[in-house]
């Protein structure tokens, strides 16, 4: 019992380190989202490709070709994407609402929404946070 509490104490003051230092590093607490960076754009998907996330859960990225240019774009956790039975394939037209920046040195954008042939796909709120973090869980 004495070693629960003592994880529970240890977790919370990781929580508050990570939560500090994102602060410090001037980065938004919806998980890198910044509405000053946001941006819509249309493209066709070149690949999909599944990523190792953050605590094992693993995510999924699109390559999404705009004119010349490609994006790597930051869709959500592969589970959760599934349950929703939001799929992607090569070849897809898509509108993404996102927030463009640079991400290990790679043109990004982790989207908000996405429309695939008139279908909504939302994936965090109007302020970048994730729907599947936390109480946000199966809107």
């Amino acid at each position: 019992m004495k070693s629960l509490a003592l994880l529970f104490a240890a977790a919370g003051l990781v929580a508050v380190g990570v939560t500090g230092a994102a602060a410090q590093m001037g980065r938004p607490m919806a998980m890198g989202y910044d509405k000053t960076k946001e941006v819509t754009v249309t493209g066709t998907v070149e690949a999909v490709t599944p990523q190792q996330g953050m605590r094992g859960m693993g995510g999924t990225h699109l390559t999404l070709v705009v004119g010349a240019e490609k994006l790597d774009v930051h869709v959500g956790p592969t589970p959760w994407l599934a349950d929703k039975k939001y799929e992607f394939a090569v070849g897809d037209q898509l509108t993404i609402v996102g927030s463009r920046q640079m991400i290990d040195k790679v043109d990004s954008l982790i989207a908000r929404e996405i429309d695939k042939g008139g279908t909504k796909m939302s994936l965090r709120d109007e302020n970048g946070r994730p729907l599947w973090a936390g109480g946000m869980r199966g809107r």
